[in-house]
């Protein structure tokens, strides 16, 4: 299902610029290492965590994660494309002009 308000970035470079986004608001992107990335709740991300599904992401790889990013590992039995529908809500629900969208 197609979602006419998620666009790509557009003139971007660097962080985000292979990223997803909603109302300007970014929920998934590919990393620099070609990893999968997706915003969630921080209690969603430290569930997924523990349970070896992924990673904080840190990207400046100085062991300051982002609490609400979480890489995906590629072995990882959570279907990517739920886990992109469920940034993507979190990121509208968060997001009170979002909302509606």
């Amino acid at each position: 299902m197609k979602n006419p308000k998620v666009s790509l970035p557009t003139g971007k470079k660097g962080f985000g610029s292979s990223g997803l986004y909603i109302g300007g608001k970014m929920f998934a992107f590919l990393s620099s290492s070609k990893e999968f990335v997706v915003k969630l709740p921080r209690d969603r991300v430290d569930e997924l965590v523990a349970g070896g599904d992924g990673t904080r992401f840190d990207p400046r790889r100085n062991g300051r994660t982002m609490k609400e990013w979480l890489v995906v590992n590629p072995s990882s039995n959570v279907e990517w494309v739920r886990l992109g529908k469920e940034a993507m809500e979190f990121v509208v629900s968060s997001n009170r002009q979002l909302r509606g969208v």
